[in-house]
């Protein structure tokens, strides 16, 4: 079984992210990048299913800058065969990769398509989706558990009152939550082993896609400060500000 990986580029979650003076986006020079994590969450359960004897190919993907070939040879230094990187200068939205992730599975027939829920830049939630829909293939999302046996998928995903336990059949598209495994380290041997492992180049163009942008950012600014909390001698107080001040009772 061939697997798919989708995997992006994001500011690490470890930086304080600052909005441009401009306002027109943000300010990503000179900060540490690093793959999404809940991509590298789904990195990690491919190897897995790999080292479970149940995938045989595991291939990872990224769409974007030069800069990307990074994450991916930190996919291939957690466990995953082979590269294939979409090389574009032009800001991808979710429309996009997912057109982008939909050439690539027609053309390397994967049998399971498995990436992140969200990438914690633009938290869109919305490629794995539109992959699916664009690909005509059966999807189940916010996956905490995946189990693959007899051509079907069977996956326990995180719902607002509590789990739900799905079956689809393969080829499908599954998207991972945070709780589903925690990734492995990513040893000094494994990364110099990446290096020699094969990474192919592509063009949107390529692959027949267009990818110009369809939404416009008008403004990008910060959420205004929170004011100071206060104290109040008792709850006759606590209400009257609820009504005189907040406004919400």
């Amino acid at each position: 079984m061939k697997i798919l990986v989708p995997v992006k580029r994001v500011v690490d979650y470890n930086v304080k992210v600052r909005v441009k003076s401009d306002q027109t986006g943000v300010d990503i020079a000179n900060v540490k990048m690093s793959m999404n994590p809940f991509d590298e969450i789904a990195v990690e359960e491919a190897v897995r299913l790999k080292e479970a004897g149940v995938a045989t190919e595991i291939v990872a993907v990224s769409c974007g800058v030069a800069q990307c070939q990074e994450t991916l040879r930190t996919a291939m230094a957690i466990g995953a065969d082979r590269a294939i990187l979409v090389e574009t200068d032009v800001e991808l939205q979710p429309l996009a990769v997912a057109k982008l992730l939909k050439a690539l599975v027609d053309k390397e027939q994967p049998q399971l398509v498995l990436l992140g829920k969200q990438a914690i830049d633009d938290d869109a939630n919305q490629t794995g989706q539109m992959l699916a829909a664009l690909a005509g293939l059966p999807q189940a999302t916010f996956a905490s558990k995946l189990k693959i046996a007899d051509g079907r998928a069977e996956v326990v995903r995180e719902v607002d009152g509590g789990l739900e336990t799905v079956s689809v059949k393969l080829p499908a598209v599954v998207t991972v939550d945070l709780r589903m495994n925690e990734p492995r380290y990513v040893t000094l041997p494994n990364i110099m082993k990446a290096k020699k492992k094969p990474l192919e180049t592509v063009k949107p163009a390529d692959l027949g896609v267009d990818v110009t942008p369809r939404l416009k950012t008008l403004k990008v600014a910060e959420p205004p400060a929170r004011k100071a909390g206060i104290k109040v001698p008792d709850a006759a107080t606590l209400v009257a500000k609820l009504k005189t001040e907040a406004k919400v009772l």
